[in-house]
């Protein structure tokens, strides 16, 4: 089953269990999906649909910061339960450790040397490790690598 079958059994599930608050998450994970198969004329494949999930879970992590730090615990608490019907169709991230590794034989692979080489890190880190890790935390983990 693919991941864009899995979200609309899930749909249909919360549907049947009225889980609205559930549901309302799902919806709009539906609509972005949508939205950018009809902006590109493509069938996205579970790549791409993952892509698109932790572009809205980061959305829904800077909200939460927003709104805390506003004193809108309420609005905090609507877009945490959307993270977390959000973080279920993320693949398994990658620990801090083999975040290091990875990045680590990246820059022995692209041959970089300082900070000035750190674009041409962080295109090979994105090509490979998009998906699987937190882009923020590749980015520092590039930082340090170059660094030292």
């Amino acid at each position: 089953m693919t991941l864009k079958e899995r979200i609309t059994e899930d749909m249909k599930a919360a549907m049947r269990a009225k889980d609205s608050a559930r549901l309302g998450a799902i919806r709009l994970l539906q609509a972005a999906i949508k939205q950018k198969e009809v902006d590109e004329r493509v069938t996205l494949d579970d790549a791409a649909v993952a892509a698109i999930v932790d572009k809205l879970a980061k959305q829904r992590k800077d909200s939460i910061a927003a709104f805390t730090q506003a004193g809108r615990q309420d609005l905090a608490d609507k877009e945490t339960a959307e993270l977390a019907v959000l973080q279920a169709y993320l693949p398994a991230r990658l620990s801090a450790e083999e975040v290091a590794a990875a990045v680590k034989a990246l820059v022995a692979e692209v041959g970089a040397s300082g900070p000035a080489d750190m674009g041409k890190v962080m295109g090979a880190a994105k090509a490979r490790l998009a998906g699987k890790a937190d882009m923020a935390a590749v980015s520092a983990a590039v930082k340090a690598a170059l660094a030292g």
